[in-house]
């Protein structure tokens, strides 16, 4: 993968703060303010300095490490706070959703651990297309529960009972208006039609919420079959080619749970499946 270029004015700041350089430069540049002859000796450490930055910037070798470690510095602050926001998201769950998702992704542990055992092989950590799988399904199944909080929280905060109410109030304030006042029955007009929204965003609360429902239900069944039958498979990459497989329904659902996010005005910071099965996201208190 092709590393981005840091840029000249990175490359000459990394290479003048270089250790090495830095001791040179300013011993040189004591040496000169000491000496009988500062105004000339200066300029030719001034001039020392840029011969030595233009060829180490020039060099396509420094310039490569410089972007390798920046990318490196960049890749490790991304995975820190993703391991942050993945935390925080599994910390604001209410207790049984919390609980729900760390069985289950402690499931996938202890199974990818007994099917590579049986295979008589252990592979580095996180480094397998396996896990990178494993991770995306358990993506959807953690961004469902965070709709299914969502939902539930609307429904809780909102009252059919009351927007019901409110609909029968202005109907008969419509029907009983005697008066010529065009405006007022706009405006009670205006409040039916308001109410009768709100009805209908209600109902469809309702269905997504037992969309949600199912679907994690699907998901999570999904993912300890999945997970189960590798124990008895030899093909290092069953696990792949198992949720390869459903990858059309899986896009479904991710599709879906973008439209709930755009209804609940729930915004992903996390666009792509971050690691999951490593990250240390705590334990679930009991």
């Amino acid at each position: 993968m092709a590393l981005l270029s840091a840029g000249i004015t990175e490359y000459a700041k990394r290479a003048f703060l270089y250790r090495w350089n830095l001791l040179a430069f300013l011993g040189a540049t004591a040496v000169a303010l000491m000496s009988p002859f500062p105004d000339a000796i200066l300029p030719l450490v001034a001039a020392a300095e840029l011969v030595y930055l233009a060829g180490l910037v020039s060099n396509n070798r420094f310039r490569q490490a410089i972007d390798a470690e920046i990318h490196q510095t960049n890749t490790q602050q991304t995975a820190a706070t993703t391991q942050r926001s993945l935390q925080d998201v599994v910390a604001g769950f209410p207790f049984e959703a919390r609980t729900r998702f760390e069985q289950l992704r402690s499931r996938c542990l202890e199974m990818r651990a007994i099917a590579q055992g049986v295979r008589g092989r252990q592979q580095p950590a996180g480094d397998d297309s396996n896990t990178q799988a494993l991770d995306r399904m358990l993506w959807v199944f953690l961004r469902l529960l965070t709709s299914q909080q969502y939902l539930q929280r609307f429904l809780e905060k909102t009252s059919e009972v009351e927007i019901r109410n409110r609909m029968k109030e202005a109907e008969t304030k419509l029907k009983s208006q005697a008066s010529s006042d065009e405006r007022i029955k706009r405006s009670l007009e205006d409040s039916l039609l308001v109410q009768q929204q709100r009805l209908d965003n209600f109902g469809k609360a309702k269905l997504n919420l037992d969309y949600v429902r199912v679907e994690l239900d699907r998901i999570e069944a999904k993912i300890q079959a999945i997970t189960e039958a590798a124990v008895n498979r030899q093909d290092p990459d069953f696990l792949t080619s198992q949720i390869d497989s459903v990858s059309e329904s899986m896009q479904f659902t991710e599709k879906a749970i973008d439209e709930l996010q755009q209804l609940t005005g729930i915004v992903d910071e996390m666009q792509a499946p971050p690691v999951i099965l490593e990250a240390d996201l705590g334990q679930v208190q009991r």
